[in-house]
């Protein structure tokens, strides 16, 4: 060799070594599990705020916090620097509303629910940095100085706008106090703000058969002075900014494109309520900052809260205002729009020198038998009843591997408990117990590895394949992806096992049988590193069973290749996981759930010809078509007071010869007394749903009569239908009584 080659050679090596130890310093991190080193990024992981006005449902998990948390845990142990901020969604009508309905305060029903997501995030271990509130100082000081610079620098304006007041209730009308039908896909109950069913943002002025959430009436328009948010003036500063946006999901990028296609509208920034951030400018008291607006703001002044909380109060801007910093929000894709136009757009008119959204990767919904999950509609698996009766890697499990990244998924018990059993209990967690089973009760330590055949090399190149799979799934978000690629491995651990037969090679050459155990072991420690970021509780079980005292969460991903410490006493296993049985999981449906209540419209009224008291009853049930029904309505209605009425029928219950004429349902009226009322759904569409909130519906296809005795429905003293204490609601509101009856009196 040259002498200057060899010189250069040591001068290089020299270097290298000094790298290494400096890396920490450096903000470079050597990896060497991956094929390269890993230069340390800075990753900021923004997750959509929940409204503190319920309790977190599986769709909420599935949707936005676990994707974000298998990306901040993956990011945390490849050496990144991480910061990960949400907090409770504390204004807005949400809160308001569901403080009305239980007579209490806004106040009392934000710390409530703030307590409970605090505590449920960590239960199902959801590592985040900070988890705040909407309510805090800090969050107004931020809010309010956006607000103020945006007005300065033009982007936000003054302007009076028309809005819908309801003399009913004496108060102009926040658009989620408004309902009517969606002029996209017709859904009857779209709120003012936002369908729903079909994801569009409305102007409560798009609806169609506007009503007042609150009372039913239809309100009138006022004029009010709002501010607005020049959404128009970052037009073509975002379809610049989109055109590198390659990486973005198919349905984010076309979504924001087609908004930016249509030209993007100006938007109110204030509102007509009490509950909220109040405006910072003289005459406007009684108005306040609307939630859309300041709730993202949220990212930004959390991560200041967070900074203040640490030694360096200035330390926020470090992902915030280096452009290499990378942004992440994770959300449903409801809330794509406010994350891809709106919030970029706050950002460039507030301070341009902060960073933009590097990636949105929304999901889309986790449905429950179909049926989109809802707090309102009571459509929901909640999350404090999963904590509470459930192990939570087994359903982090679930979601993870039916995460609705592309498309709706469902939650199915039937499933959920097929996929614990077949495949959490039956392959990943046989594997892991059966390997730790053996080596203890054979060996009680970790035997040494020996002489390689072919499969023994095998075994562990699939364990650098998997961790390459799985790597590159998560930086990808393709948390699905990477959880099947972790199962493959555990799959083909157990094929090696029974390849190997180590039951009869114990009995033959135990040293043998010791170095296949070996590189079971290999596996099993790589799987614990390679599942952490999905199943934090079981992975950290596997890997202080291996010998390890530090939590495996604390460890970087090529601790997935270390070297086992030979003689490493092994503890006699638990199994990580049990199997579920169905039954345990099926809940008797409520009452109320079976029966198909429907307004239906009187088309004709005649007598019956076999009984005095009895009126055949000609009703038109829209969709569902015209029909029959017999009904003893004679003494208490003449025939014109009933013929063009709206009323409520069970559709559904079985049909009844009535004195020779099928009863094909039955109507629905209040009784005291003396008096016999019918119910009044309003001028409700012939063949809408009448529902309870919070009730879902799962109607028989025939309901016994039994059944339907078993509905304890009465009245309250407004006239008003209810059971169990919750209002009967229907298309256009409370569904009440066309007779004033006396308070308690049964609906039959």
């Amino acid at each position: 060799m040259h002498p200057y080659i060899g010189a250069i050679f040591l001068y290089i090596l020299f270097y290298f070594f000094v790298y290494i130890s400096l890396a920490p310093y450096l903000n470079v991190v050597p990896v060497y599990g991956l094929s390269e080193l890993h230069m340390k990024k800075k990753i900021y992981i923004g997750v959509a705020w929940p409204y503190a006005n319920g309790s977190l449902h599986l769709g909420h998990i599935a949707g936005c916090y676990l994707p974000a948390d298998i990306f901040a845990r993956f990011n945390r142990m490849i050496g990144n620097d991480v910061l990960m901020v949400s907090g409770s969604d504390e204004h807005g009508t949400p809160i308001t509303i569901t403080a009305d309905k239980e007579k209490t305060t806004p106040k009392a029903i934000v710390d409530k629910f703030n307590k409970e997501h605090t505590e449920n995030m960590k239960q199902f271990g959801i590592t985040f940095d900070l988890f705040t509130r909407t309510s805090t100082e800090n969050h107004k000081e931020v809010v309010q100085d956006i607000f103020k610079t945006l007005v300065k620098n033009n982007y936000a304006y003054k302007k009076n706008v028309e809005s819908f007041y309801c003399n009913d209730c004496s108060k102009f009308l926040p658009d989620r106090y408004i309902e009517g039908k969606c002029p996209f896909c017709e859904n009857d109950n779209a709120r003012g703000d936002q369908c729903d069913e079909c994801g569009k943002l409305l102007d409560p002025q798009d609806l169609e058969n506007v009503r007042c959430k609150i009372c039913g009436e239809t309100p009138e328009i006022k004029t009010s002075e709002h501010f607005f948010l020049a959404l128009s003036k970052f037009e073509p500063i975002l379809l610049d900014w989109m055109k590198d946006k390659k990486h973005w999901k198919s349905s984010v990028k076309k979504f924001t494109e087609n908004w930016l296609k249509n030209g993007l509208k100006d938007r109110a920034i204030t509102r007509d309520m009490k509950w909220g951030i109040p405006v910072p400018l003289d005459g406007f008291k009684d108005k306040r900052i609307y939630v859309w607006f300041e709730a993202v703001i949220g990212y930004l002044s959390a991560s200041i809260e967070w900074s203040k909380k640490t030694s360096d109060k200035n330390k926020w801007e470090y992902w915030w205002k280096d452009p290499k910093a990378k942004h992440y929000y994770f959300l449903a894709k409801d809330n794509i729009p406010f994350h891809s136009i709106i919030w970029p757009s706050i950002l460039i008119g507030y301070n341009k020198s902060l960073v933009l959204p590097y990636d949105i990767p929304a999901n889309e919904y986790l449905r429950l038998k179909g049926e989109q999950f809802s707090k309102s509609r009571g459509i929901a698996v909640w999350v404090p009843d999963i904590v509470k009766n459930l192990d939570v890697d087994p359903v982090r499990y679930y979601l993870s591997i039916n995460m609705p990244e592309n498309k709706d998924t469902n939650w199915l018990w039937e499933d959920f408990v097929t996929k614990n059993n077949d495949e959490l209990v039956g392959t990943y967690g046989n594997f892991i117990h059966r390997v730790l089973t053996f080596t203890q009760k054979n060996f009680r330590k970790i035997p040494k590895q020996g002489k390689l055949d072919n499969l023994d090399t095998k075994a562990l190149e699939k364990i650098k394949d998997a961790s390459k799979e799985v790597s590159e799934s998560i930086k990808n978000c393709e948390f699905k992806k990477g959880l099947r690629s972790a199962m493959n491995l555990a799959q083909f651990g157990n094929y090696y096992f029974d390849k190997k037969q180590p039951w009869i090679l114990i009995k033959v050459d135990k040293d043998v049988c010791g170095s296949v155990m070996h590189i079971c072991l290999k596996i099993v420690q790589a799987l614990s590193i390679f599942t952490a970021p999905y199943l934090p509780y079981s992975s950290d079980k596997i890997w202080k069973i291996l010998g390890n005292k530090d939590s495996i969460h604390n460890c970087s991903w090529e601790h997935a290749y270390n070297e086992l410490i030979i003689g490493t006493d092994l503890e006699k296993p638990q199994p990580l996981f049990k199997k579920l049985l169905l039954q345990d999981f099926k809940a008797e449906p409520d009452p109320f759930s079976k029966m198909d209540l429907r307004v239906a419209k009187v088309l004709d009224v005649r007598d019956h010809p076999q009984a005095e008291k009895l009126y055949m009853m000609h009703i038109d049930l829209g969709k569902l078509g015209k029909r029959v029904i017999v009904a003893g309505m004679k003494p208490y209605y003449s025939k014109e007071e009933i013929k063009g009425k709206n009323i409520i029928i069970v559709t559904n219950l079985k049909p009844a010869k009535i004195r020779g004429i099928t009863s094909n349902g039955m109507l629905l009226a209040a009784e005291d007394n003396e008096i016999v009322s019918l119910l009044d759904p309003g001028d409700s569409t012939p063949g809408s749903e009448v529902t309870v909130e919070g009730i879902s519906k799962e109607p028989e296809d025939i309901l016994e009569f039994e059944d339907f005795k078993k509905v304890n429905m009465t009245i309250d003293d407004k006239n008003k239908a209810i059971y169990n204490g919750k209002i009967i609601k229907s298309e256009k509101g409370d569904v009440v009584t066309d007779k004033p009856v006396k308070k308690g009196s049964p609906i039959h």
